[in-house]
């Protein structure tokens, strides 16, 4: 079979031509295997589609047109009502969020223990340091305040969680720049729940040059040079 080891971009599926070579051809969205409800996803279009098959096939079928360049995976679930991003609220976000981090690499660290897998021995030695200290905060809903206060008193406990982030997102191709397709799989599961992580991602954008540098990533979540 041609197509066995012939790889296609989302969106496309192989297709063998007269000549007995493969392509990549538009994946036909009626033509997608069904879903269940709860692999819906919007798009920028604010349409809700049967999963994201159905999505990237629309998207490529459209290819050439503006429609076509503007659409993209907006977030897992129907499309709903997501609430406008005040400034008070962006300001508290990446509180928010280096909490929601670190308390991601403690969960990794602690399955670890019993089956290893989830973090690389550099990764779990780094985690090993912020575990034995993070034991006086634990996870759940905290105040700003508190959440602030900690991270002034134990800013090195979340210089790793954030550096770790971007190097899980930074993979097509490592290049040290998130573009909006490596930022995706991060902000489209979020949305739903953290409805200023568009705006906070546009804004750590500096430069406005569509994509995310390191640098970047690092001041948007206040961690210094």
């Amino acid at each position: 079979d041609p197509c066995r080891n012939f790889h296609c971009k989302k969106g496309k599926v192989c297709h063998v031509d007269k000549q007995g070579k493969p392509r990549c051809i538009c994946q036909d969205p009626a033509a997608c295997p069904s879903t269940k409800d709860y692999e819906r996803v919007c798009g920028t279009d604010n349409k809700t589609y049967d999963g994201t098959c159905q999505l990237f096939g629309t998207k490529c079928q459209l290819e050439g047109t503006k429609m076509g360049r503007q659409l993209h995976l907006d977030y897992m679930g129907s499309c709903k009502y997501i609430p406008h991003c005040t400034d008070y609220e962006v300001d508290q976000f990446p509180l928010r969020m280096r909490d929601w981090l670190k308390n991601i690499l403690m969960q990794y660290y602690e399955r670890d223990l019993d089956t290893s897998g989830f973090l690389t021995e550099k990764q779990r030695s780094k985690v090993k340091k912020i575990y034995q200290n993070d034991k006086r905060l634990m996870a759940g809903d905290h105040a700003v305040e508190l959440l602030l206060y900690d991270f002034e008193k134990n800013y090195h406990m979340y210089v790793y969680p954030v550096h770790w982030q971007f190097h899980q997102l930074d993979q097509h191709p490592v290049d040290r720049l998130l573009t909006h397709s490596e930022l995706a799989p991060l902000r489209a599961s979020l949305v739903p729940m953290e409805h200023c992580i568009t705006r906070f991602f546009q804004e750590c954008d500096g430069d406005r040059d569509k994509l995310i540098a390191l640098k970047e990533w690092c001041h948007c979540f206040g961690i210094k040079e």
